[in-house]
């Protein structure tokens, strides 16, 4: 499905909705706050500094209501998770790390896979309850290169490759859609899980990496205003649940937003059941 070169401008009136998103002090994450809040949205940006996140909204319009959250450390989500009372309207999993060394955060967990997928997974089952609308998952084409190691999810036994790292937990954000989505259908839930992959945007994410070699060819990438359109477009519009909203170009590198389809790996229901348990356990008590 096309959506013909879909535009911020295109937002419904968010008017008394409340919109979360990890990660919304710079980059893509902030530019989707920004747009949210100016279509009337309460925006909720959840990040590890609140300070720069101040700064980076002051002169913005809208209603921003920043909140402490390091979505890579366990008791930081879980403190988040019971503070909120309230409605959620739209949960934006937009925080990620990309191709960095091996670390370990202070629960022992891999830094990388912690802060892009098993933080956001623990996230948004404890905060499902309280979820009205949809959960967006930001993930990457580069998913379609990944490989899921359900007895080494965690990286301990295999040498680490941040790259494959990295793809491997963007392949499992797409499976965490994919299992979140069915059991959302087996209770009969309104709730919508959606994906939204920004084609390759040019922002800091993959500073560190020797990825980054590609935001030299403009050509090939999307402009990060751009690149923003996906999750906007996947937060607000009438798409089914686990749809997949990416750029239309070729290779989902850039273009503008559309519905797309994940690589043959993100669509095993099997897998995805397995993953989800083991996560589960990976992560502790309130997961399930």
């Amino acid at each position: 499905m096309h959506t013909n070169s879909w535009t911020a401008d295109e937002l419904p009136n968010l008017t008394g909705r409340t919109v979360v998103i990890t990660g919304a002090g710079r980059g893509l994450g902030l530019i989707a706050a920004r747009e949210l809040a100016q279509a009337g949205a309460r925006v909720v940006p959840a990040v590890r500094d609140t300070d720069k996140a101040r700064r980076a909204v002051a002169d913005l319009p809208g209603t921003f209501d920043i909140r402490p959250l390091d979505v890579s450390d366990l008791t930081s989500v879980r403190a988040f998770a019971d503070s909120w009372s309230g409605d959620i309207d739209i949960l934006i999993n937009n925080a990620g790390v990309m191709d960095i060394p091996a670390a370990r955060t202070a629960d022992g967990l891999d830094l990388q896979t912690a802060t892009n997928y098993t933080g956001p997974f623990l996230l948004t089952t404890l905060l499902l309850r309280h979820i009205t609308d949809r959960v967006v998952h930001v993930t990457s084409e580069l998913h379609k290169q990944g490989r899921i190691d359900l007895d080494d999810l965690d990286w301990r036994t295999r040498k680490h490759n941040g790259m494959q790292a990295y793809q491997a937990s963007k392949l499992a954000v797409v499976l965490f859609s994919l299992e979140l989505q069915r059991r959302l259908t087996a209770t009969g839930s309104p709730v919508r899980s959606v994906l939204a992959s920004p084609g390759i945007a040019r922002t800091s994410l993959a500073a560190q990496s020797r990825s980054n070699v590609i935001n030299r060819f403009t050509f090939l990438t999307n402009a990060p205003e751009r690149g923003a359109l996906s999750l906007l477009y996947a937060a607000t519009q009438d798409v089914p649940g686990n749809a997949y909203v990416g750029p239309d170009g070729v290779g989902g590198f850039r273009g503008s937003p559309a519905l797309r389809k994940p690589g043959r790996a993100g669509l095993d229901p099997a897998l995805a059941g397995r993953l989800w348990d083991a996560t589960a356990d990976l992560v502790g008590a309130g997961a399930r």
